[in-house]
């Protein structure tokens, strides 16, 4: 990772946060003892930052902060020395961490959820079109944005999906 990006192991956007998934397999597969949550709206919910710290596996701390704080921490080495797995709620969220400084060149996508207004581009991945716009720009500013639901899958690139 880039000196920038001191104990920072890996980016995920998933919007069920902690889960499963996270919580058991890609923190174990990572050796990850930090599961970052950056949200603004949950961030700023105590009662959804407890449902989501209760999914957390009893040996990894958690961290539910809002972006702009997430980069403050990140870009200040508040991590180093640690090994943070990032799981962001949305691309937007992502193209807001690069924009304002991190240096993330890859990023893996697990699951967007169904909502109004989205399209199903995978089975597991629907998305809006201000999604869609954020994942071609993050795609055309050269991060590798793949598409991989647990450790065990083959890497997919989402490139192949969106256009």
């Amino acid at each position: 990772m880039d000196e920038k990006m001191k104990g920072i192991i890996h980016v995920r956007i998933d919007d069920r946060m902690i889960h499963g998934q996270v919580a058991t397999q890609w923190t174990n597969q990572l050796s990850a003892n930090r599961i970052m949550v950056i949200n603004n709206e949950v961030a700023n919910d105590d009662v959804k930052k407890a449902v989501v710290r209760l999914a957390a596996p009893p040996n990894v701390r958690t961290s539910i902060i809002t972006r702009e704080v997430a980069v403050k921490n990140i870009l200040s080495g508040k991590y180093e020395g640690q090994k943070v797995l990032i799981v962001a709620v949305s691309p937007i969220d992502v193209k807001f961490l690069i924009d304002n400084g991190l240096p993330i060149t890859s990023v893996n996508v697990g699951n967007l959820s169904r909502r109004t207004g989205t399209e199903r581009i995978r089975p597991t991945i629907n998305i809006t079109e201000e999604e869609r716009e954020a994942f071609k720009e993050l795609i055309s500013d050269g991060v590798e944005v793949t598409v991989i639901q647990t450790p065990r899958d083959s890497k997919e690139f989402l490139k192949d999906f969106i256009y």
